[in-house]
C-alpha cells in the first residue's frame, strides 16, 4: 500500500449503505422483484435500527439498508444516485414489471442511460440502472 493512499484490489469487498423507511418493502424491490439474495438481516437494535443486506452471493459488493425513518426522510437522492448494473443485455420484460410491481416506477433516465439502459426508481427514490452494455475496464 502507497503511504498516503488506499489502493483498493479485487479481494476489497464493498458496502453501499443507505436509511430506509420500510425495510420490507425493500426487501420485496431488491430481493424479491430483481432477485438479489438476502445476505443478512438483523431486527432492531437498542437505538430501533434494523438491517437488511442484500447482493448476488458471489460478488464482493453487497448493499445495506437501515431502516431509519428520520434519516430516510431527510434523504433526497438526485437523478445521479443510480446503482448501474452491467447485464450485457435487455432486462427482461418480466422483470421490468416485477419491479413496478413491487414499488419501483421505470422513468426515462438522462440521455445516456436511455440509450444504454432502462432505467427505475426504486420505493426510496433511488436510482437503479439495468443496463445492456457491459462492463469492460
Amino acid at each position: 500500500m502507497h503511504d498516503r493512499w488506499v489502493i483498493p484490489d479485487a479481494s476489497h469487498s464493498l458496502r453501499i449503505a443507505r436509511p430506509t423507511p420500510d425495510l420490507a418493502r425493500a426487501r420485496m424491490f431488491w430481493v424479491d422483484a430483481l432477485g438479489m439474495a438476502e445476505l443478512w438481516a438483523r431486527d432492531a437494535d437498542a437505538r430501533g435500527h434494523a438491517l437488511l443486506m442484500v447482493g448476488f452471493p458471489a460478488a464482493r459488493w453487497h448493499l445495506e439498508f437501515v431502516e431509519d425513518l428520520a434519516s430516510a426522510r431527510s434523504a433526497r437522492p438526485s437523478d445521479e444516485d443510480q446503482l448501474v448494473l452491467y447485464l450485457g443485455e435487455p432486462p427482461e420484460p418480466d422483470l421490468l414489471e416485477r419491479l413496478t410491481a413491487a414499488g419501483g416506477t421505470r422513468v426515462p433516465g438522462n440521455d445516456y442511460w436511455a440509450q444504454w439502459g432502462v432505467t427505475v426508481v426504486d420505493p426510496d427514490g433511488y436510482r437503479l440502472v439495468l443496463s445492456h452494455r457491459t462492463w469492460d475496464v
